[in-house]
């Protein structure tokens, strides 16, 4: 029971974000969302249990007075627009961030960890067309969150960061099989529920051997063997 705990959630208002504060209220977390002031209606359903902080993801002034406070912060790390704003976020909470917090960041698989992670070729070609042209657009930039990551696993904080196949929406299948390294046989059918990924994010928060690590996760029915 994590009943005197407080949680800030970086990122509450999308898809994955909603799906976090509904798991943390449901562990009993004190939960501070924080989101872009134009999204802060998308959280209204909660209004009156948790508190809500309109800030950009990397905006250290704001952030700078609300995760001393915290004793879990999940950070919904996603490389908006072509200006650094994942790194941007990964300073401001490992900057920020009071000693012994625990951190989890969300990201996908296209993250490496170490030598042990393994993408087959079409795979690696869709990421590598997909960065081009959503970097083209201005969209995103998926390199600014490899770099973001990077500075993550070069942290002493007690960091994890959770890679993720691709997502779908649906009910939950129950936990996560997770594995070590992306490429893992009872990970490679590259399917997850979107609920499912907040639930092992907030269950990884207590599982000390996740401390510094990054496991990749894929769902449970689908998977052809255990972990």
């Amino acid at each position: 029971m994590a009943s005197d705990k407080h949680m800030v959630i970086i990122g509450a208002s999308g898809k994955l974000g909603r799906y976090l504060v509904e798991e943390a209220l449901a562990k009993h977390y004190r939960v501070t969302a924080v989101c872009r002031a134009r999204s802060v209606h998308k959280l209204d359903i909660w209004r009156g249990l948790i508190d809500v902080v309109p800030a950009a993801s990397d905006d250290y002034v704001v952030l700078s007075r609300i995760l001393p406070k915290a004793d879990v912060v999940i950070t919904v790390l996603v490389p908006w627009g072509v200006s650094g704003y994942a790194q941007g976020t990964v300073e401001t909470v490992l900057n920020f961030s009071k000693v012994g917090a625990r951190l989890l960041f969300s990201c996908g698989w296209h993250i490496q960890f170490d030598e042990r992670d393994q993408h087959c070729p079409r795979q690696t070609l869709l990421i590598h067309w997909l960065a081009k042209v959503m970097r083209w657009l201005r969209i995103a930039d998926l390199q600014d969150q490899v770099e973001a990551v990077n500075r993550i696993f070069a942290s002493s904080h007690a960091w994890t960061v959770v890679r993720a196949s691709d997502l779908e929406e649906g009910e939950s299948e129950g936990m996560p099989n997770s594995a070590e390294y992306v490429g893992a046989p009872c990970i490679a059918h590259n399917r997850l529920r979107r609920v499912d990924f907040a639930k092992f994010l907030l269950h990884a928060v207590d599982q000390a051997h996740w401390v510094q690590r990054a496991p990749a996760i894929a769902g449970h029915r689908l998977a052809p063997e255990p972990c």
